[in-house]
């Protein structure tokens, strides 16, 4: 039966720009106040436009709009212009400031010399503009180079939108590749999946199919093995074995496995794609993420074989010197890790919460201070730095602010070229670094430093691709100390006991506590009554009971993004009984923000500083400007509304996305639709998040599939391999782990 199409609510709005109120030349966001056909009075248009100029004629098909704070507004989804004909545009056009130099008495001359045919003159005829008085060779030049740009500006975008891009990416488009982008896009679409944030491969075979290019074209299957790839890399791979490559492809692009092996072996053949075994099984990288493991094995062995960058330190004398300084007494495990990490060039210490990792690396810390060393730590987020400075009492960065972004393209000031100034580095929260991250911060350390690695084995492997911690603990190549001992006051925490359950593979305590305790089990037997009992946790209950701010303290981590008790659905549950929206706000990628809501940056932005995984609040909403402000950590960061795809509202989040991080209050929905996610790692990661309260909400039933549920596959990685290598060179003076009870 044929489908009825819905009724489109898209109007088409002609007429000459009066006034450009606003135009943000990034984004392409602007403010318009046209002399629209039809229209009585000025229409305030808002919408995206690589480039516009008063006396322009536009053509804007979109819907009205009621903004509260400034009336009927035209939002334009797509806005192409023309040059202006009549004279009266044309000298608005000249006059708006598009040409640098050329004012309104300039533009009052031009049309007053040339009339309708001053945009023929300055096209064909470039000499006559000497004809005008005060206009010389330099004028007349910079006149014909703006009209130029100008029309190769509009060539772009009219083909952009006859092939389906909407105006904020088709601005995006344009500042990526200028002049080259109708030739980029005919040559090969699919490199805007490559280059452009925001333009995955979807869309840009969907502009492919536009541009004629064939289901079954060579460029398209070549694109889709490094979108299948980097699909992978998604779920933490860093790269894939061919048997399952081949028939992933096929699926993905709808073509033979013959013309996906061709294309596969083209793609070996420049070096786009890696082919390496991992043991015996061929498999295939990508050649970045397989360089990064390459690099991070290389460096390791550099490091480790290397002199310590500090005179003996005599372990007897040390310790009794830290114990009276710092009023502790060590415990015997303790002493034999901070013994271990005065004699070694690179080590590991790995551990549960409550073990303690911090005293030991305190401790290691102030005796190395005292000997003039110089120090360095480290923390993948923002918030594990700050808690390892609160901690230890020294300065904490994030690893990109220890690197130095490079805000041109996202690289790294810090590298091999000009290295870290350090004699120690000790990373914390390890298990989240993925192997770009680790390869860049090897890259950019000193030969003669020593290195320690901070981390929990037992949580969830970074987001990115590779298992860094994981296979550099396994391979053997560096002495490990595994600290198992919870101590008495730890031992005190629920959490603590908890968390140590569950990562032993057994069910925490789930009854009802006899006092006050900081670990609590509420149950719902389907995810609508979880809902219920999750919104009157967060907004009543938990800021009732132990005094905590609802949004500012309170997590919501959910094992998966989709589902009613999944962190899409609950962000916007929480939202409206948390932060319901006012009158200044912005919808946009599906998202509502306004004043005061939780949000999280799901993306690297170099520009802006802020990370993957940041948590911020919004500060202000501004419709006019197109922007929107929010602090992260005290920093103030200001969004275009087109730059909003890499920002959610973070009042749930994933328990991935929780990792490095540390909540007040933590609440865990656990329930059997959850079945996918439900493992080991993943529970324990949630539950060692919260630092004063964890309740978990749903069926026992579901927490003891999580706690026997070890099988969380094993990502394809090659670093192991590599180590292991490297290991087997050195001999058995790499071993000197232990496990510390």
């Amino acid at each position: 039966m044929k489908q009825v199409p819905e009724a489109s609510t898209q109007e088409v709005l002609a007429g000459a720009v009066e006034r450009v109120t606003f135009h943000n030349a990034d984004s392409g966001f602007c403010v318009l106040r046209v002399k629209a056909r039809g229209h009585r009075d000025l229409v305030t248009v808002i919408g995206h436009a690589a480039a516009i100029s008063a006396g322009e004629w536009a053509i804007a098909s979109g819907e009205w709009v009621n903004d509260r704070t400034h009336g009927q507004q035209f939002k334009a989804r797509f806005i192409r212009t023309s040059a202006p004909d009549s004279v009266e545009g044309i000298e608005k056009y000249l006059g708006s400031g598009m040409i640098r130099g050329i004012g309104p008495a300039y533009a009052r001359k031009l049309v007053r010399g040339f009339g309708e045919k001053v945009f023929d003159v300055i096209e064909a005829e470039p000499g006559r503009l000497r004809e005008v008085t005060g206009i010389g060779p330099m004028r007349a030049k910079r006149i014909t180079d703006a009209w130029a740009e100008q029309k190769i500006v509009r060539e772009i975008m009219v083909f952009l939108h006859s092939n389906g891009v909407g105006t904020a990416r088709a601005v995006r488009i344009y500042k990526t590749y200028g002049a080259e982008a109708v030739q980029v896009m005919t040559e090969n679409p699919y490199r805007l999946a490559r280059d452009i944030r925001g333009i995955g491969f979807k869309t840009a075979d969907a502009i492919a199919m536009r541009l004629g290019i064939e289901r079954t074209a060579m460029i398209r299957v070549r694109a889709g093995i490094s979108y299948a790839l980097t699909e992978a890399m998604s779920d933490g791979h860093c790269g894939l074995p061919i048997e399952e490559l081949e028939p992933l492809a096929v699926e993905l692009l709808e073509v033979t496995r013959a013309l996906v092996q061709t294309a596969l072996n083209l793609e070996l053949t420049e070096g786009t794609v890696i082919g390496d075994t991992v043991g015996d099984v061929p498999g295939v990288f990508l050649a970045g993420l397989h360089r990064a493991e390459k690099v991070i094995a290389e460096r390791m062995l550099c490091l480790v074989q290397g002199t310590l960058p500090w005179p003996i330190i005599d372990p007897e004398k040390a310790l009794p010197w830290i114990e009276q300084k710092t009023g502790l007494a060590l415990a015997a495990s303790q002493m034999a890790a901070v013994r271990l990490a005065l004699l070694s060039k690179v080590l590991v210490i790995t551990g549960g919460p409550g073990v303690g990792k911090t005293t030991i690396v305190n401790t290691i810390l102030r005796i190395l201070a005292a000997k003039g060393v110089n120090l360095l730590l480290c923390a993948p987020t923002g918030r594990a730095a700050k808690r390892m400075t609160e901690a230890t009492g020294f300065e904490a960065r994030t690893i990109h602010r220890l690197l130095e972004v490079n805000p041109i393209g996202g690289g790294f000031k810090r590298n091999e070229e000009n290295l870290l100034d350090c004699d120690f580095l000790v990373v914390d929260e390890t298990s989240m670094v993925d192997v770009l991250l680790m390869q860049a911060l090897l890259k950019a350390m000193p030969d003669h430093a020593a290195l320690l690695i901070v981390g929990d084995i037992d949580q969830l492997p970074s987001v990115g691709p590779g298992q860094v911690l994981s296979d550099i603990i396994a391979s053997g190549a560096v002495p490990v100390v595994r600290l198992t001992e919870v101590f008495r006051q730890a031992a005190q925490s629920q959490i603590i006991t908890a968390a140590h359950r569950i990562n032993q593979g057994l069910i925490p305590d789930l009854s009802k506590p006899g006092g006050d305790s900081d670990f609590y089990f509420v149950h719902a037997d389907d995810p609508e009554s979880a809902v219920q009992r999750i919104l009157e946790l967060v907004k009543t209950r938990i800021p009732q009971r132990f005094g905590l701010d609802a949004i500012r303290d309170i997590q919501v981590l959910c094992p998966m993004n989709r589902g009613g008790v999944g962190a899409r659905s609950l962000n916007i549950e929480l939202q409206s009984v948390l932060n319901p929206a006012g009158d200044r706000k912005v919808e946009r990628f599906g998202w509502t923000f306004s004043p005061g809501d939780k949000v999280m940056q799901i993306e690297n932005d170099y520009d802006k500083e802020v990370y993957n995984g940041d948590i911020g609040t919004v500060d202000d909403v501004d419709p006019e400007a197109g922007e929107l402000t929010a602090h992260f950590d005290g920093r103030s960061v200001t969004y275009g509304f087109g730059e909003l795809d890499t920002l959610v509202p973070a009042y749930a989040a994933t328990i991935h996305k929780s990792q490095g991080s540390e909540y007040p209050a933590v609440v865990i929905p656990v329930m059997t639709q959850h079945y996918t996610m439900l493992q080991r790692n993943l529970l324990y990661t949630g539950v060692t998040r919260g630092k004063r309260l964890v309740v978990l909400v749903g069926q026992k039933r579901a927490i003891a599939i999580a706690v026997r549920n070890v099988s969380g596959r094993r990502r394809w990685s090659k670093l192991k391999e590599w180590l292991e290598v490297a290991a087997r060179k050195r001999g058995p003076q790499s071993g000197r782990s232990f496990v510390a009870k």
